[in-house]
């Protein structure tokens, strides 16, 4: 079973490691999302573009990319600290992220697809997104009921 653990990790990090050459390289990246970090801005299953910037161009409340310990993180800027630092958070987490360097960091999310629908991720987070993400910060539970329920809906889109 170890091996097995050793060997999907190390798959894991070479995917990570794959995108981030991508990105850097041709400058866009399309990803699924997998996490609810950042419920409910991002559901799982989306698919997000991002663009390649630097840390300098981006502002409060853009969503952003970066790699960290072999793994990508989808978080939304809480503070620009610096043109080379950055204060992130996912919207249903509990707590901010460790900061950001110029070197981990990789691009910003430009756009959102989900459900046939393309939209761009919005800076500003509404007081229902607020709420619904607070809850999720206090209950994982909700969060899993949340999640399932979108996908029972989309089922029953697919069947009618």
């Amino acid at each position: 079973m170890t091996d097995f653990l050793e060997t999907s990790a190390d798959a894991h990090a070479l995917k990570c490691e794959l995108a981030s050459d991508v990105l850097r390289s041709s400058g866009t990246l399309r990803l699924q999302v997998t996490g609810w970090s950042m419920l409910p801005a991002l559901w799982p299953g989306d698919t997000i573009h991002v663009a390649r910037a630097g840390v300098d161009e981006v502002l409060t409340g853009d969503i952003v990319l970066f790699g960290r310990d072999q793994r990508l993180f989808v978080h939304r800027v809480v503070k620009v600290i610096s043109d080379t630092r950055l204060s992130t958070q996912g919207d249903a987490m509990q707590a901010a992220d460790p900061v950001v360097t110029r070197d981990e960091f990789l691009g910003r999310v430009s756009l959102v697809e989900r459900n046939g629908k393309s939209f761009a991720p919005g800076r500003n987070v509404g007081i229902a997104a607020r709420i619904s993400a607070g809850l999720f910060r206090r209950s994982t539970f909700a969060a899993r009921v949340f999640v399932g329920t979108r996908r029972f809906h989309a089922l029953q889109l697919r069947m009618s």
